[in-house]
């Protein structure tokens, strides 16, 4: 049974979420402030995290920011009433993995749910067959890892997810369109923003091997050079 990390201060809200994802079968541990939120994550193991991102005592972008520093593999799902693009990005830049804007359907939510927590059951399965040589570094997609000269980075399961599809098209142009579709399961302008933030970050991953680049083909989307 998946244990999530839900963070609500809407006590209707959070009643009914909690109530229709325990139908679903997961457990849920649902906190209404982001200070109490935080003491607890750090006493126990969670598989996924919901994150209100308006909360009392400590807001979801803080609290995101610091399970990151413990745990940058836990998928992080921003759950907001903010429409505002700038909103949606600046949770990604901070670790997020994805973002539901309010109001929300369940079944919607717990669609997001299951597509996490199935990457996750397949990356726990997987062994070598995920590793991919860029340039001087090695790429466990399995495990989320990026290293070279014997450092390692972890990476979130978004960074993961991009960074192995454009490996799977290396010196060939990913199109725009195709990685929303495969990764996200829809292809909008937002989402478009939150990738653009994914490979930024994973750009900035790969500098110490001045030979790979991500070139931004204008337009199409982008492709992979090492």
């Amino acid at each position: 049974m998946a244990k999530i990390f839900y963070v609500e201060d809407d006590p209707n809200l959070g009643f009914v979420t909690k109530d229709n994802l325990e139908e679903e079968g997961y457990e849920i541990h649902h906190f209404s402030d982001g200070k109490e939120a935080w003491k607890q994550f750090k006493k126990e193991k969670f598989d996924l995290c919901l994150l209100d991102v308006m909360l009392p005592e400590l807001d979801g972008f803080s609290l995101a920011e610091k399970i990151r520093e413990q745990n940058q593999q836990i998928p992080i799902i921003f759950l907001t009433a903010k429409n505002l693009q700038d909103d949606k990005i600046a949770g990604l830049k901070i670790g997020g993995d994805d973002y539901i804007t309010k109001p929300f359907s369940i079944e919607e939510l717990v669609l997001r749910i299951k597509v996490f927590l199935k990457r996750n059951a397949v990356s726990d399965a997987t062994t070598t067959t995920d590793v991919f040589s860029i340039g001087e570094f090695e790429f466990c997609f399995s495990q989320q890892t990026l290293t070279i000269d014997e450092n390692t980075q972890k990476l979130t399961h978004r960074e993961a997810e991009v960074l192995k599809f454009l490996c799977e098209r290396k010196n060939q142009i990913a199109k725009r369109e195709d990685i929303l579709t495969a990764i996200w399961g829809r292809d909008d302008y937002f989402l478009g923003r939150s990738m653009d933030v994914f490979v930024t970050r994973i750009r900035k991953m790969l500098t110490p091997d001045p030979e790979i680049k991500i070139e931004n083909i204008h337009g199409v989307g982008f492709k992979l050079n090492c």
